[in-house]
């Protein structure tokens, strides 16, 4: 069943970052063809996704709180305890936490790109309606 629950987590986080990223996919690149232009932009944009599905899965995917699951530690050292039962409920429970937590680092992930890109955008608009200095 744990085997099951490690397979069904990464499944599952895989799915909300693409999910994720397709929604982002054509803002993302407007910005960047916008600010680095479009031949640079290509490869940026990719990057991007790829650095998208990594917070995402990262984030879903949490080995610590899939090892309560195995881990045999008792209430004193030494003493052997059980591990955390891994029911239905528990399996449902783990689905909704790796959704949230994924969405959670995504956002954040797109919150600073977007930030970056604000301020980018911002220093551009800038220059471009500077004046030309006279000589």
């Amino acid at each position: 069943m744990f085997v099951t629950l490690l397979f069904v987590t990464l499944l599952v986080s895989l799915g909300t970052a693409a999910v994720v990223v397709s929604l982002f996919r054509r803002p993302i690149g407007q910005i960047l063809d916008r600010i680095i232009g479009e031949t640079i932009a290509e490869g940026w944009k990719k990057f991007l996704t790829f650095a998208l599905f990594v917070v995402g899965v990262s984030n879903g995917v949490q080995f610590w709180k899939l090892e309560q699951y195995l881990r045999t530690e008792g209430a004193a050292p030494g003493i052997p305890g059980t591990p955390l039962p891994l029911s239905a409920s528990a399996l449902a429970l783990e689905v909704y936490r790796t959704v949230i937590l994924v969405l959670q680092g995504m956002a954040w992930a797109l919150l600073m790109f977007f930030t970056i890109a604000l301020v980018a955008f911002a220093i551009l608009r800038r220059g471009e309606t500077r004046p030309p200095a006279t000589p």
